[in-house]
C-alpha cells in the first residue's frame, strides 16, 4: 500500500485532508500539487485579518497532526509523497502577513517549495529526528516560517 495510493481514501475525511482533496494522488511532484492545492484557500483566507488567519493556520496545523498520523499509520509509512496536508498548511504560514498581489503568491509558492524540497538546517533535523504526524506537518511549518521571512526580505528591500 505504500506505493501508491488507493483513490478510496479521498473517502474518508482524515484522507480527504491528508490526500490535499485530491491533490497528493498525482503521481509526479505531489508536494507541488498539493502546494498548489493550497494557493486558492490562501486567496479565499487572504482577506481575514491578520489574527484571525494566524489562527486559523495555527487550528490547521494542530489539526494536521493527528490526521496526518492516522493516514501514516494506514499507509505504513511515515511521509508517504502524497500525504500533502503538511504542503498545505506550509503554503498558508508562508503567506502569513504576504503583500497582497499575484507577484507575491507565486514568490510564496517558489520560496516554500525551494525551502520544503532543499530543506536547510533545522528543517532537515526536523524531517529526520520528528516522528509521526508532528514531524510530518513540523518540516513544512518551518519552511513555512524561512519562506515568510525571505517574502517579508524581498517587499521591504524590493
Amino acid at each position: 500500500m505504500a506505493d501508491s495510493l488507493p483513490p478510496r481514501l479521498l473517502l474518508k475525511p482524515t484522507g480527504f485532508l491528508a490526500l490535499g482533496f485530491g491533490s497528493g494522488l498525482v503521481p509526479l511532484a505531489p508536494g507541488t500539487a498539493g502546494t498548489l492545492a493550497a494557493v486558492p484557500l490562501y486567496l479565499l483566507l487572504q482577506h481575514l485579518h491578520p489574527g484571525l488567519y494566524l489562527g486559523l493556520v495555527c487550528l490547521l496545523f494542530l489539526a494536521g497532526i493527528p490526521i496526518c498520523t492516522h493516514i501514516a499509520r494506514l499507509l505504513e509509512v511515515h511521509d508517504h509523497p502524497g500525504i500533502v496536508w503538511d504542503e498545505i498548511v506550509g503554503y498558508l504560514v508562508a503567506m502569513v502577513f504576504a503583500p497582497a498581489g499575484w507577484v507575491w503568491v507565486v514568490t510564496g509558492f517558489v520560496l516554500f517549495r525551494v525551502f520544503d524540497i532543499a530543506k536547510p538546517w533545522p528543517i532537515r533535523w526536523c524531517d529526520r529526528h520528528v516522528s509521526g504526524g508532528l514531524g510530518i506537518m513540523l518540516d513544512d511549518l518551518l519552511a513555512g516560517v524561512f519562506a515568510a521571512i525571505v517574502l517579508q526580505l524581498l517587499y521591504l528591500f524590493w
